[in-house]
């Protein structure tokens, strides 16, 4: 055993590997709909701490429960200006590698409809709330009106009307800002495309689709429950054993040999980053959350966190049947043991016949977008300011069992910059909100999370943050770090000068990372800005700023 195995022989305490056969499924506590906890599944060849079989999260076990009716696969909704769209959050049933669960839905669809508009437009969402939790609609990156934000919630049976304008193109999404870790968990988020009217924005493909990445925890039993008073699983976050496109497991598409195909994907975990590879591709990166890059980019495969966004476009040379797959170096916090994991998310089958439309020219031509260059030309005076704030990501633990505190305090021995995996789900589930406090500091006031009371912006105000990952908390994590209301450029990782910009609302800060962002502060109100792993911002990852009009 490595480092952490025989630290924890010094503290007394014994090692035993697990039954990997769904293991772990203690019965305790039974309460909340019916459901009591249950210990998660521990991965094959993982090590289980030992001494939790006796304890459980002190929080209590929720599960939906309700008449509910079948999900449907999302649709395409096309909306106009002035158009008014009804969504609703309700309970559905979902059949998942032969099993059924009880989830929710907007308008019974998984995912929730896919809405495209033209930019510029503005449309009426008209929202009603069917599930009996507090719910919201959150317009994830759009630069809207405050007050239809997302974040105040809409009571069982209440409606709410949200208006929705939306100044830029590019890749949207929208989920629930109440209890995310179950709500947008367990199936409410859909994806919202702006249109340019240019018709040369994007390159010409033969084919588009849209992925949106997700994933649930369960045993035999059905649902890993959650959290009913605040979030279990909040030092990690909650890492699915079942990864799903669209809803489904095993996602297909068909192409002819020299398609070229734009993939629009859409990263709805609570807590899981991806690196997807697109095998049998050819790959390029073309845009992320709010705009495309200053120059196309060549890659080989693309790493995306929570609520991140990316555009990719792929060419298929070769006939054949190509995984789409997520590639990742897994790790057992316990035992410090690293491991290669690979996991089949789809495929794509490739027809011997010839593409009608030849658009390798096209794709093999990596385009300088001089639109976006031009935007970024009018801030690129202010890269080298000083910072005007500087935030530490951190976090604080108290009130866990004593084993497994003893040994948090070894797990800083080493750690991973990008968390593909849970390393450690026995006592992820133990730790709730209640014990696990993540935090956003400000350095130079102390302040923390919602006391973080920084100056008042002025609309057009730019403002320099810089985000340090303290890599020597007690347990680092990479953040994947969400503005709303605003867009921003990242200009440097490590003092290195980030050379091909695109505007984003989110990024991932892997651990032991500093960055700069500079906010365009262009949208007068409150605003929210937090990690968006659903069980850190449960237990406190967030923080308040102001944009005066």
């Amino acid at each position: 055993m490595r480092a952490v195995v025989l630290g924890l022989a010094l503290f007394g305490i014994p090692v035993r590997a697990q039954d990997t056969s769904m293991a772990g499924m203690h019965m305790a506590m039974p309460m909340g709909d019916g459901h009591g906890h249950r210990m998660p599944p521990m991965p094959a060849g993982m090590l289980m701490m030992p001494g939790l079989d006796s304890v459980s999260p002190q929080v209590t076990a929720f599960l939906p429960s309700g008449s509910a009716t079948p999900a449907v696969p999302g649709t395409v909704v096309e909306v106009k200006d002035g158009d008014t769209l009804t969504l609703d959050a309700r309970l559905v049933t979902r059949t998942i590698n032969g099993a059924t669960y009880t989830t929710y839905a907007y308008n019974g669809q998984i995912p929730g409809p896919l809405i495209r508009v033209k930019q510029n437009t503005t449309f009426v969402v008209r929202f009603t709330n069917h599930i009996n939790l507090p719910s919201s609609i959150h317009w994830h990156g759009v630069r809207l009106d405050n007050q239809f934000d997302g974040i105040d919630a809409v009571g069982p049976g209440a409606s709410f009307i949200y208006k929705v304008h939306v100044p830029d193109a590019g890749l949207f999404w929208y989920h629930p800002h109440i209890r995310e870790d179950i709500e947008q968990g367990l199936g409410l988020f859909g994806n919202l495309r702006v249109d340019s009217p240019d018709p040369a924005y994007y390159n010409p493909v033969n084919a588009e689709a849209t992925l949106i990445l997700d994933d649930l925890l369960v045993d035999k039993t059905g649902l890993i429950p959650y959290g009913k008073e605040g979030a279990n699983f909040a030092i990690m976050g909650r890492f699915g054993n079942v990864l799903l496109v669209n809803g489904q497991p095993r996602y297909h598409l068909d192409v002819h040999r020299g398609d070229v195909v734009r993939f629009f994907l859409t990263n709805a975990s609570n807590a899981r980053s991806y690196n997807i590879d697109f095998a049998g591709a050819k790959l390029k990166l073309v845009a992320t959350d709010e705009s495309r890059y200053e120059r196309e980019m060549p890659v080989t495969s693309v790493v995306i966190a929570p609520a991140q966004r990316f555009i990719v476009e792929g060419r298929y040379d070769s006939a054949g049947t190509f995984p789409i797959a997520n590639r990742v170096q897994a790790v057992s916090n316990f035992a410090a043991e690293y491991s290669v994991e690979a996991d089949t998310l789809g495929t794509v089958t490739v027809s011997p016949e010839r593409t009608t439309a030849d658009h390798a020219k096209e794709f093999t031509a990596l385009r300088s977008v001089t639109d976006v260059s031009k935007d970024i030309d009018r801030f690129r005076s202010q890269f080298d300011r000083p910072p005007d704030h500087t935030l530490i990501l951190t976090v604080n633990i108290q009130g866990l069992p004593r084993s497994l505190v003893q040994f948090m305090a070894i797990d800083t021995m080493y750690f991973n910059p990008v968390e593909w995996n849970d390393g450690m789900p026995d006592m992820n589930w133990l730790s709730t909100s209640k014990e696990v406090h993540w935090i956003m500091r400000d350095s130079a006031t102390g302040k923390e999370n919602m006391d973080i009371d920084w100056p008042h912006m002025r609309a057009g105000q730019m403002i320099t943050i810089r985000i340090h990952n303290d890599e020597r908390s007690m347990h680092p994590m990479a953040h994947p770090i969400h503005f709303h209301g605003q867009r921003f450029l990242v200009i440097d990782r490590d003092g290195v000068r980030n050379t091909n910009l695109a505007w984003q609302d989110t990024e991932l800060v892997p651990v032991g990372t500093t960055e700069d962002l500079l906010l365009d502060a262009s949208n007068p109100g409150v605003w929210m800005a937090h990690c968006h792993i659903a069980e850190h911002l449960d237990a406190g990852m967030m923080m308040r700023f102001t944009v005066d009009p």
